[in-house]
């Protein structure tokens, strides 16, 4: 069984732990990390999630998930883009993005730049079964026709701005 450490409004460490899934008490919040992939060539990474999953089923998304008991967020995003998709990178290759709190959740936010074939990505059963290299446009009209899980379309307009400015970056 997988814990979560809980935080307080102002998301420092309760020293509350629970095991994950637990609803929280309210004013009570767990840690979520998240991160946009670019190939460097003004591409993103999405994957499809498993059509098992209970929230958003077969919809496309960006890599992430919640950080676990004695974790730290970036310890979390290492390990959750390793898990869904075979990347290895350091912690100090993602570049944090901000920080922003959803519901019973604080999501932070990074940002990569991985060049990887689609053919050296190894999916992680029962989390993603697909994945594709898209530009931003394409991802725009992916979240017109719904083919995005709805919080990562409303995560992506609110990161749009900020992400296009680090994408751009790379250019230069």
């Amino acid at each position: 069984m997988e814990y979560c450490d809980i935080y307080d409004a102002s998301k420092t460490p309760t020293g509350k732990v629970l095991p994950r899934g637990t609803p929280t008490e309210k004013g009570e919040y767990t840690l979520v990390s998240c991160v946009w992939i670019t190939d460097g060539k003004g591409r993103l990474l999405l994957t499809r999630r498993a059509p098992e999953k209970r929230a958003s089923p077969n919809l496309w998304e960006n890599s992430g998930g919640g950080v676990l008991a004695g974790e730290t967020s970036r310890q979390a995003i290492v390990r959750e883009v390793y898990e869904e998709t075979g990347i290895r990178a350091e912690e100090e290759e993602f570049s944090f993005m901000g920080s922003f709190q959803e519901g019973d959740a604080f999501f932070d936010l990074y940002f990569l730049c991985k060049d990887v074939p689609l053919e050296a990505l190894r999916l992680q059963p029962g989390e993603t079964v697909e994945a594709r290299w898209v530009t931003v446009e394409k991802l725009r009209e992916m979240i017109a026709s719904g083919m995005v899980a709805p919080p990562i379309a409303r995560r992506f307009f609110m990161q749009e701005r900020e992400l296009l400015k680090r994408i751009e970056k790379l250019y230069k």
